[in-house]
Order: structure tokens, then sequence, then C-alpha cells
């Protein structure tokens, strides 16, 4: 017999006589599968209710094209769920089973999400229009000083668990659950010179706590208290009493370099454009 095929079949029989005894024939690698309360890096694992998942995007009006990152992403389905909508979606996980099943489950409802093992205090996810969480109200406060560093009008949004003294803008209830809503704010805090026209400029100060302003100007030496003043990311919004005839209702938005512009509706409704700048 040719040396080559006597060489072949002794390494098939011997396959075969491999695979006959007990214990050394070779097993398929088993897929992780999570379990409910498993225990993960800062959290244990609980998924969220797909009706919640939903409700969240929506609160959050999520939009194609947009850019959502879901922090301690789990299995995946709030990001998976936000690349069906059409929006660019990035998830952070921490436990490398948990990406490699949230991968597996994209691959199989075929969307494309990208998904990273990391630590959430320490990727770079400032490019986000819209953050996602379901995290402990301990990790939401540790990240609160994240979010609120970035651009204003991005929307948070969390499943069940608030982020310390900073209320939400919105809250559902659905299914026993709740979903929260956060508009991260513009800075507004501080000294401005509002113009109106070609008037001569007016001194205005703003305090800030969140999306909470209050405020006043300096009129001809009087102080007086803005009114109905409202923050929504970089939209704000006040009235300014202007004794008999009523208040200047200011609407506009602040840009990040600093500058305020917008317009001023007098009670007889005429319009006119105003600006601020800090001062």
């Amino acid at each position: 017999m040719h040396p080559t095929r006597r060489h072949l079949l002794t390494a098939a029989s011997a396959a075969v006589l491999v695979a006959l005894l007990p214990g050394c024939a070779q097993t398929p690698e088993k897929k992780f599968e999570p379990v409910v309360g498993q225990a993960g890096k800062d959290v244990i694992w609980v998924p969220t209710p797909d009706e919640v998942v939903q409700r969240m995007l929506d609160m959050a009006e999520v939009k194609p094209g947009e850019r959502v990152v879901d922090l301690g992403s789990g299995d995946g389905k709030i990001a998976i769920a936000a690349a069906r909508r059409g929006a660019r979606a990035r998830g952070i996980e921490y436990n490398p089973d948990m990406v490699a099943l949230s991968r597996r489950n994209a691959r199989e409802a075929g969307v494309q999400v990208d998904f990273r093992q990391g630590d959430i205090f320490k990727e770079d996810f400032r490019e986000a229009d819209v953050v996602t969480l379901y995290l402990l109200p301990t990790l939401n406060e540790r990240l609160r000083p994240i979010l609120l560093d970035m651009k204003p009008g991005t929307r948070v949004t969390s499943h069940q668990f608030r982020m310390g003294d900073w209320m939400p803008d919105r809250t559902d209830e659905l299914a026993s659950r709740e979903a929260h809503l956060w508009i991260v704010p513009a800075k507004v805090a501080g000294k401005w010179n509002l113009r109106v026209a070609d008037a001569q400029p007016v001194p205005l100060e703003l305090s800030q706590r969140y999306q909470n302003v209050e405020g006043h100007a300096q009129v001809e030496g009087n102080r007086v208290p803005l009114e109905q003043a409202k923050l929504r990311g970089s939209a704000i919004r006040f009235d300014l009493p202007a004794g008999n005839i009523g208040a200047l209702r200011f609407e506009g938005t602040v840009d990040p370099a600093g500058r305020m512009q917008g317009t001023v509706t007098s009670p007889a409704g005429q319009r006119r454009p105003f600006t601020a700048t800090r001062s």
C-alpha cells in the first residue's frame, strides 16, 4: 500500500476509535446565555422590558441618523431597538460575554450596532445625541457630571432610576415601571449684557441649578426680577416686567460661544430681535 494512503487510513481509524472512547469525544462549545440577577461589575443584570425600551426611545425622540449610546448595554436590546429606528447605535458593556452576546443578537436582528467592551466611566461618548441607562442611582449620580458636560440638548433617558437632585424633565409610568427623561441644559449662570435692537444694553444676571433658572435685570438702577424663566437644552425663555404695560417675553437660544439671541415680544405683540453676551 502506498505509504501516504496508509497514513490517511490510520488517522481516520484513530479518529473513529477516539470518538468511541468515553470522555474523549469533543463536545460543541456552549453559547453564553445570561441569567437574570447575574453579577456584573457594579450591578446585577436585569433586562429592560420591551415596552419600556420603546417608551424610552419615544421620550428621547430618537431620529434616523442620530447617535445613541447605551451605557451598560447588557444583551444589547436597547441599542438594537435604536438601530431599528435608523439610529447610529453604540453599546458600552464591561462583561465581554455580554458583548459577544449583543453582537450575536444584532446580527440576528439584521442591524448594525457598535458594541464595545469597556468601562462606562472611562469611555468617551460625548458625541451622543441620546444616552440611555438602566443603572443604579449611585451610578447615575456618578455619571451626572459627565452628562451635564455634554452638548446642550442631549437627551438622557433612564429605566426606573433617577439622578439624585437633578429632576427629570419628564417621567412616564407603565407596567409598574418608570422611564425618565432629562435634557442636558446649556450653562447660562452668570452676568450678561442684554441688548434689544440698537438700545443701550441692560445688565442681566442669571443663576442656575440644572434646568431651573432665576435672575434679574438692572433697569434704570432698579433690580427687576425675571418671571417665568425656563431652560430646555439650549433654548431659554423669560419675562421681564415692564411696569403697567405688562411684561416683555424673551425667547432665544444660547450658543457654545456664550452668546444669546432671539426675539422679544411686547405686550402689544410687537417683535424685535435681542442679543446678549457675557459680561
